[in-house]
């Protein structure tokens, strides 16, 4: 099957032309193309089945993807030197195709990042929690899957793609198909979810959540037990379920 790439920074996938967005896929994520009409493009994301709407210009021929960016975010510049003009930023999980390395710098098609920002694709992280703190600080923004922007689905998503977990795109799906579940208001444990109607949250351990949320308009830590009497209290519910990934949680790193 032939695959189309996306070819900017970030493109939102919309629900239709013109419509409101319902994720975002960043700079080399592949996709299948579902039809084409009036300069928009149908796809579907390769990573996770999401299917939606693009500008047929945010797309570009598929090329051999050799690295991904491990960085919360890097800059993509004109030379091999970071005093150099940058052309312009990629997020975590950008995926690029390296040419050569030159110094401290791999040349891509696109320009050159520091060689300390990538890994071979293929690589996985060990520890969900450890990419889920990358992104601290990050702003909310519904859909959002960058370090410009990130909802609480997309925080989830970025961490176990990562960790070379599959996982959907939406926290409905999420709370179907991920982990094992565990009756509620069991022990917390490093790298748990907590889902509410609409919200997924992860447990940094057994005192804290990190999550992006709209209450505080960024990904944030946050004490766990008032923080679900919070959630309740303004009108979204008690917790709906509590998944674990793993027989284990990860070590802190």
């Amino acid at each position: 099957m032939t695959h189309r790439q996306i070819i900017q920074p970030v493109a939102d996938l919309l629900c239709e032309p013109d419509g409101a967005r319902d994720r975002q896929l960043l700079w080399g994520d592949l996709v299948t193309i579902e039809g084409q009409s009036n300069g928009w493009t149908q796809v579907t994301s390769v990573k996770d089945g999401y299917t939606g709407y693009l500008p047929s210009a945010a797309l570009g021929p598929e090329t051999a993807a050799t690295h991904w960016v491990s960085a919360a975010a890097t800059h993509v510049y004109t030379q091999p030197d970071f005093k150099s003009p940058e052309l312009h930023s990629l997020s975590f999980s950008s995926r690029v195709q390296l040419r050569s390395k030159q110094g401290r710098f791999t040349e891509t098609p696109q320009g050159f990042i520091p060689t300390r920002h990538l890994l071979p694709l293929g690589t996985d992280l060990s520890d969900l929690v450890t990419v889920a703190e990358m992104f601290l600080g990050t702003p909310y923004l519904w859909g959002g899957n960058s370090r410009g922007g990130i909802d609480c689905s997309g925080l989830v998503q970025a961490a176990l793609l990562a960790c070379g977990i599959p996982c959907p795109g939406d926290t409905g799906p999420q709370e179907m198909t991920l982990g094992t579940a565990l009756p509620v208001g069991s022990p917390y444990q490093r790298g748990d979810l907590l889902f509410w109607q609409g919200h997924v949250a992860m447990v940094q351990d057994a005192e804290t959540l990190i999550h992006a949320n709209a209450h505080h308009m960024a990904v944030v830590q946050e004490p766990l037990r008032p923080a679900i009497d919070r959630i309740q209290a303004q009108g979204d519910g008690p917790v709906t379920a509590h998944k674990r990934l793993t027989e284990s949680a990860p070590q802190q790193q």
